[in-house]
């Protein structure tokens, strides 16, 4: 789980393998699978990297190497 802020400074844990794609106009809004949509503080560059951390400390680039 990947820790982003709402626009009202509350914390969530979001499951970054249901984040479909990413969009900025201008506040950064993670499209989810399910199709909710889910806007936050944090910028693409930034949350990119918690999902590249996240997926090294689950081990989850060894099966993409």
């Amino acid at each position: 789980m990947i820790s982003v802020t709402r626009l009202d400074d509350r914390k969530y844990f979001v499951n970054p393998h249901q984040i479909e794609y990413i969009e900025t106009n201008p506040d950064t809004t993670l499209v989810m699978l399910s199709g909710k949509r889910l806007i936050v503080k944090e910028g693409v560059e930034q949350i990119t990297d918690s999902i590249v951390e996240y997926r090294r400390r689950i081990g989850g680039f060894k099966n993409e190497e």
